[in-house]
């Protein structure tokens, strides 16, 4: 914890962060893996992520707030501390969802890059998401975004 962590609220643990602000968070990770976020993958995050069940009743204002706070993190930790921060706060219910719509992003624009398959293959252990179910996902996901 740092000197002004206190004073200023910059430090919180990943408890404090809801489950919404985790699974998106995970999202905007994979978006942003490769350094950029793709017009494809943002609409995909915004589309995926407007269809949930745990979003259904969340306002615009509601949202942009989220959203605002996950790209602090984003910016000030980077792709991996804002991944080890969501994957810490989300559910074992939700590893194998986040996991399958992390892939959905990323193959959003048709080519993987090399940091994408990294932050892929990082986020299956951080999520603890078997081979063969990782495996199967990608596949899944491959097909889903052909043409």
């Amino acid at each position: 914890m740092g000197l002004f962590d206190s004073f200023f609220g910059t430090e919180k643990s990943s408890q404090e962060m809801a489950v919404q602000e985790a699974f998106a968070g995970i999202l905007l990770g994979a978006a942003a893996s490769d350094g950029h976020i793709a017009d494809e993958e943002a609409e995909g995050l915004w589309t995926i992520l407007a269809r949930m069940k745990m979003f259904e009743s969340w306002t615009g204002q509601k949202f942009s707030t989220m959203m605002d706070k996950l790209v602090k993190i984003l910016k000030r930790k980077d792709v991996d501390g804002l991944l080890d921060r969501c994957a810490a706060a989300l559910p074992r219910k939700l590893h194998e969802t986040a996991f399958a719509n992390a892939c959905d992003i990323v193959l959003a624009d048709g080519v993987v890059e090399p940091e994408e398959e990294e932050f892929l293959e990082n986020l299956q252990r951080k999520l603890d998401v078997s081979g063969d179910e990782a495996l199967t996902i990608v596949e899944v996901m491959i097909i889903k975004n052909k043409g």
